[in-house]
């Protein structure tokens, strides 16, 4: 998973070093670049959580971020400030499966934490 999440953040700072100089590409893709970023290094922090809590905490915190870089791609998908619309594609299937990862993630956690 921590690759993953490493890799996601490589090829978001890949693709947003290909953007345009517009306000609002560099706006978005700092944005995106600091939540996939934030991604892979809360999931580092997940991995030694002090508490079951706390691991469900920083997971939760994964997820937020992973929900804003595809609100975020999104945007810029359709504002057509990426051009590269297959690796945008890739990028976005990407995401959604790593959001699916942690949606059942956190269920199984909080499923284990209530036993």
């Amino acid at each position: 998973m921590e690759e993953r999440l490493i890799q996601f953040a490589v090829d978001v700072i890949l693709i947003c070093g290909k953007i345009d100089g517009s306000f609002a590409s560099q706006h978005l893709s700092k944005q995106l670049i600091r939540s996939a970023t934030s991604a892979a290094l809360n999931y580092g922090e997940a991995q030694s959580a002090e508490s079951a809590k706390d691991f469900l905490h920083k997971m939760r915190l994964c997820l937020k971020e992973l929900r804003e870089s595809l609100v975020n791609l999104k945007i810029q998908k359709g504002a057509d400030l990426i051009k590269d619309i297959e690796r945008l594609d890739l990028l976005m299937k990407e995401n959604n499966e790593l959001i699916a990862i942690f949606v059942s993630s956190i269920r199984t956690s909080q499923n284990k934490n209530k036993s």
